[in-house]
């Protein structure tokens, strides 16, 4: 028998699997130890609004996934797909903006067979209500997320005066799980809608080299009880040019840290308000490393000073 989509989920937060559950207070983390000789499984975290279980590396799609569905590049976008499954990986976040992102995101999961995953994307559009409500119709068509998109979030703070009353009808109707907002710039404006609007969900740009959202954004979003997605945890490659010459600290093994993407990306999750970075790629074994930071010890407070400090 076919498992369906909250069956799956069931099973990702280690209901009747058998795994071994055990509770990071500190970070409201759930890691499951699997039995064998394989790698430890990606460790999830809540959902402030519902308790819902998500792992807790997720995967990006802008740019990476912009490919001709039909081409010479899409065998390595379904390796990817598969390692990210395979990583006990979920969360899979997409946007119109990102062009043909969203279907070549649902036809990679045909071919993998797959759709046991937690479908994100975004609606982008100053056109109207019913130009965005097409906009996300046909984005849940193109990810195959039908009949219920898991989150959907207004793209860059774009008219959400007209799309949050949308996405809280689709909410109550049963059409999406969830509901958020994303933005680059403008956070004062995100601290003000978590505060003032009751969402479960914000996405934003965090990082070792921009801490920005620090200060007032991810407490609001501990205030709030408000999901975090990070996007660009890498800066689009730019952290990778200031270590390029430079070997990983030895004392980065204190916290299961064998990379530099591993000791960007836990730094990111050590901060307790973050849910889930969503970093993107087009190659297995950056997927593959990119997962492992989801395992093992994460920096505490201390630890997290002394990894910027090393940054410089």
């Amino acid at each position: 028998m076919d498992m369906n989509r909250r069956q799956a989920f069931a099973a990702l937060a280690g209901v009747g699997t058998g795994m071994t559950i055990a509770i990071d207070p500190a970070h409201a983390a759930i890691t499951s130890a699997t039995a064998g000789d394989g790698p430890p499984a990606v460790a999830r975290r809540r959902i402030p609004s519902s308790g819902e279980l998500v792992p807790m590396i997720g995967l990006g799609t802008s740019r990476t996934f912009d490919v001709d569905p039909a081409g010479a590049e899409m065998p390595a976008r379904v390796a990817v797909m598969r390692a990210f499954l395979d990583a006990a990986g979920s969360l899979i976040d997409s946007s119109p903006m990102y062009r043909r992102a969203e279907a070549v995101t649902g036809a990679l999961l045909e071919r993998v067979a797959r759709f046991d995953v937690f479908f994100a994307t975004k609606v982008w559009t100053d056109e109207g209500r019913e130009v965005g409500i097409a906009q996300m119709e046909s984005s849940i068509d193109k990810m195959k997320a039908s009949p219920v998109m898991d989150l959907m979030q207004v793209h860059n703070l774009v008219d959400w005066r007209t799309h949050l009353p949308t996405l809280r009808e689709w909410k109550a109707a049963g059409r999406i799980r969830y509901l958020g907002i994303t933005e680059m710039r403008d956070f004062e404006a995100v601290e003000k809608l978590m505060r003032e609007e009751d969402l479960d969900f914000i996405q934003i740009p965090y990082s070792i080299g921009d801490r920005r959202v620090e200060e007032r954004v991810l407490p609001a979003a501990r205030d709030t009880g408000t999901a975090v997605l990070v996007m660009r945890p890498f800066e689009r490659g730019r952290l990778f040019g200031k270590v390029r010459e430079r070997p990983l600290p030895e004392w980065a093994a204190e916290i299961d840290c064998a990379s530099w993407a591993q000791f960007f990306l836990k730094f990111v999750l050590g901060h307790p308000a973050v849910t889930c970075p969503i970093p993107a790629t087009s190659k297995v074994h950056h997927l593959v490393d990119n997962m492992a930071a989801g395992s093992g010890r994460q920096p505490d407070e201390a630890m997290r000073r002394r990894m910027a400090e090393a940054m410089g």
